[in-house]
């Protein structure tokens, strides 16, 4: 794989290569594929930071997403090897951000960038909840900032 900017803390989230199913009819990668992978590479960041889903539902506690955003950068088609990198990027008292860069494994083109802030919740209350300090623990020396 070629060399991918310096991204402090980032970590492979996801490998895959983009097959014709996942293209629409211009011939590129539906939207609906972007998302599909970034939300499976979004579930890894929790365990490359030791997490596991059982202690983040532990207590009747989860951790939600409140909000989503991806930048569609470059085009990708059918054939071309992906890779997803992610890192954390903020944490407060009740949630934390990451940012995931899709690029293009042969090339190293990078194609889309996804940012996602996640709450944590009290699943019985069915509201915003204060983060676990033991998730806080192990997610704050991960935080970094993107570089521009």
């Amino acid at each position: 794989m070629p060399e991918l900017p310096d991204w402090p803390n980032s970590l492979v989230t996801y490998r895959g290569i983009v097959l014709p199913k996942h293209c629409d009819h211009y011939g590129h990668l539906n939207v609906r594929y972007y998302a599909h992978f970034f939300d499976d590479g979004g579930f890894q960041m929790w365990g490359h930071a030791g997490i596991k889903l059982s202690d983040l539902t532990k207590d009747g506690m989860g951790a939600v997403v409140a909000n989503i955003s991806i930048d569609f950068i470059h085009e990708i088609t059918a054939g071309q090897p992906i890779v997803i990198r992610g890192a954390w990027t903020k944490i407060g008292t009740k949630s934390l951000a990451h940012e995931q860069r899709l690029f293009n494994a042969d090339t190293g083109t990078h194609c889309a960038s996804q940012t996602a802030v996640e709450v944590f919740f009290d699943m019985q209350k069915r509201q915003s909840a204060p983060m676990p300090e033991d998730i806080r623990e192990k997610i704050r020396p991960l935080v970094s900032t993107p570089d521009a």
